[in-house]
């Protein structure tokens, strides 16, 4: 008996010994937690059930030279309800009021509406979904209505706003307008305009308190933010709106006719280098185009012949030649090692002064030009190059501009044929911007000044940032080298290449240019350009056209397929701006201009089913016309057709042969 107490003592004695020392061990956490993992366990408790949120900032208005919007921010709300906060009083009075007045805001019946409310009440839903995207006008009518008009802690209503970026122009300039997207890592893609002044565009970010609620949902703590959002700066750009929507449509409307594949049209201030109107169109699978890529800022290609006013110039400064230097071009087919420069005039043009040589565009000369004057030293031609700046990217701020590509003797890529091929245009390689950066050199009589996008920054009416002409190369040549080719450019549009964009009403200078892509295969594609400026004698604007492989059977050379579009551009700012006015111009000459545009648009775009009459048109004319309509075009001689061997009046077969006799 003794033996079995004593048994039962020593177990109570360990259940109180294990008893005494769990005490111990919790009084060891207690304190543990209260004084060494309280705020830690305080902190954990706050941040399960609040959390602070971003506000985003508003960003700044994105504007056209002129002040048209280019690109806006949009307030839209959204409208929630929590159903606890009303009193059962306030909810039985306004419930059939509330549900009317929301079925005559967003349309769905006013017995919808009730049952969702009377559900989300029954439920005790906090954050029950009502509207979403609201613009201003719908946001006020629904926050007025019975019950919401109570507020939140007596009405129940929740309301978060958010914005919305638009475009008034929709989608012409959208790639220039561009955007800036940030991910949820933080990381930022951006594009055009929108992209490369963001850091004035996007503000600052405010902070507010949330607080979770059921199902995961967080509602705002509170009426008021912790730290209120700065808005962002508005960027004045220099784009004006009407020359955007001239090129636009111009480059859309050739793009369409010559079943393009892409191209670009850039328009630009001479002086100032500022930018109204960039258009960049790509095409779909569908044959639709709209603004693919930004081709003027970041697509490098060979230029082809608008390359020979850069060889010009270079030939002229180095002092290897004068504008009266004779070459013979040897019947149009002059070979280099085991390659041969072909003119696109068969037969070429016989003996022709190096200016001559640039109006009417031949191949066979200028590699002549460059190789007899430059073989035993190629290094100075690419450094003369390189000292006008051609190898150097221009600093643009709209982010992915192309990098210029020129080969130097001892590369790799050097060959025999590497210097006579660059002297129009093949092996290097130039954005489109870049090229008509040089162009507006030449029009602006030598200085090179940085294309410009935007004029200014501002918070409301106070500037904050203002961006002056920024000066490349103070002079690219000589004045008499820029005399030179500037006669040579107006020379082109009056009796060479462009002659058929030629209009005694208003002047123009500039070159074509036909670039041949994948020359390796036997149906290699092209690609059509023309650069210059206007008017010829006071140059206020600058242009280039590119468009990538058209439709070979409609048309391909740059004065067919490119120059034109310059003409309609050049045309249309004339008569349709009051650009008009600040140009030495006849008075009254607009209805001319106009009546010149639309007989020249007419011929062009005219539909034919038989063979025209060419007789007594001018052979550059003749051949334009008749490549438009799909013939194949032979021609011996130069100046005006006196024959052709297909009469007028016979069925259009298109990809037949034609031979015209010129005299």
């Amino acid at each position: 008996m003794a033996t079995t107490e004593k048994n039962i003592l020593n177990r109570l004695y360990f259940v109180a010994g294990f008893m005494f020392l769990f005490a111990i061990l919790v009084v060891v956490k207690l304190v543990d937690i209260q004084f060494f993992k309280g705020d830690k366990y305080r902190e954990l408790a706050v941040t399960s059930t609040e959390k602070m949120t971003t506000i985003p900032a508003t960003r700044g208005n994105l504007y056209a030279g002129d002040g048209s919007l280019l690109a806006t921010s949009v307030i839209k709300y959204d409208v929630r309800w929590d159903a606890l906060s009303p009193s059962e009083e306030n909810f039985s009075e306004n419930i059939v009021a509330l549900s009317q007045g929301l079925s005559e805001v967003l349309g769905k019946s006013a017995s919808y509406y009730e049952q969702r409310l009377r559900k989300a009440r029954a439920t005790q839903n906090r954050y029950l979904f009502v509207a979403r995207n609201l613009d201003y006008q719908e946001y006020i009518k629904i926050k007025s209505l019975p019950l919401f008009n109570k507020g939140q802690y007596k009405g129940g209503i929740i309301i978060e706003n958010h914005t919305e970026r638009e475009h008034p122009l929709d989608k012409m300039a959208e790639r220039t307008v561009g955007y800036e997207r940030k991910d949820d890592s933080g990381y930022y893609t951006r594009v055009g305009l929108e992209g490369a002044y963001g850091h004035y565009l996007r503000g600052k970010e405010g902070r507010r308190l949330k607080q979770k609620i059921a199902k995961g949902e967080w509602k705002p703590l509170g009426v008021g933010n912790i730290v209120e959002p700065r808005d962002g700066y508005d960027v004045i750009s220099t784009i004006d709106v009407n020359i955007q929507d001239i090129a636009h449509h111009a480059l859309l409307t050739n793009l369409e006719k010559f079943k393009a594949d892409h191209g670009c049209v850039v328009v630009m201030e001479t002086k100032t280098g500022e930018i109204k109107a960039i258009s960049n169109l790509g095409r779909t699978k569908e044959g639709k185009y709209y603004e693919r890529l930004n081709y003027a800022v970041g697509e490098s290609h060979e230029p082809g012949s608008t390359f020979k006013l850069m060889s010009m110039v270079a030939a002229l400064e180095d002092k290897v030649i004068d504008t009266s230097t004779v070459f013979d071009t040897e019947g149009g087919r002059v070979k280099f090692y085991d390659r041969t420069v072909i003119d696109s005039r068969r037969g070429g043009y016989g003996k022709i002064s190096a200016a001559k040589a640039f109006e009417v565009s031949s191949n066979t000369a200028f590699a002549k030009m460059i190789q007899e004057n430059y073989k035993d030293d190629p290094k100075r031609f690419v450094k003369r190059l390189f000292n006008m700046g051609l190898n150097d990217q221009l600093g643009v701020e709209i982010k992915g501009e192309g990098k210029p590509k020129f080969p130097y003797p001892g590369d790799e890529d050097w060959y025999g044929t590497t210097l006579p091929w660059m002297a129009f245009g093949y092996g290097v390689q130039l954005t489109p911007l870049q090229t008509l950066t040089f162009y507006n050199a030449i029009a602006n009589d030598g200085e090179m000044v940085k294309p410009k996008f935007i004029k200014e920054v501002k918070e409301w009416d106070v500037t904050v940032e203002k961006f002056d002409k920024e000066v490349i190369n103070p002079r690219v040549a000589s004045q008499s080298t820029i005399d030179a080719v500037q006669k040579m450019m107006e020379n082109t549009v009056k009796r060479g290449t462009a002659k058929n964009i030629y209009s005694p009403e208003f002047s123009m200078a500039g070159k074509t240019g036909t670039c041949q892509i994948d020359y390796w295969i036997e149906k290699g594609q092209y690609i059509a350009s023309f650069a210059g400026y206007f008017p010829a004698d006071d140059p206020k604007y600058s242009c280039i056209v590119v468009v990538h492989k058209p439709d070979k059977s409609i048309g391909y050379y740059g004065s067919t397929v490119a120059a034109p579009i310059f003409k309609q551009i050049a045309q249309k700012i004339y008569s349709d701006t009051p650009v008009i006015d600040d140009v030495a111009l006849p008075k009254n000459n607009g209805a001319a201009i106009e009546k010149d545009y639309q007989d020249y648009y007419t011929s062009v775009n005219k539909t034919y089913s038989v063979v025209p009459n060419v007789a007594g048109m001018s052979g550059m004319d003749a051949v334009a016309l008749l490549e438009n309509l799909g013939l194949k075009v032979r021609f011996r001689g130069s100046g005006k057709v006196t024959s052709q061997s297909i009469k007028s009046g016979e069925k259009l077969v298109k990809n037949q042969t034609i031979t015209l006799e010129l005299s």
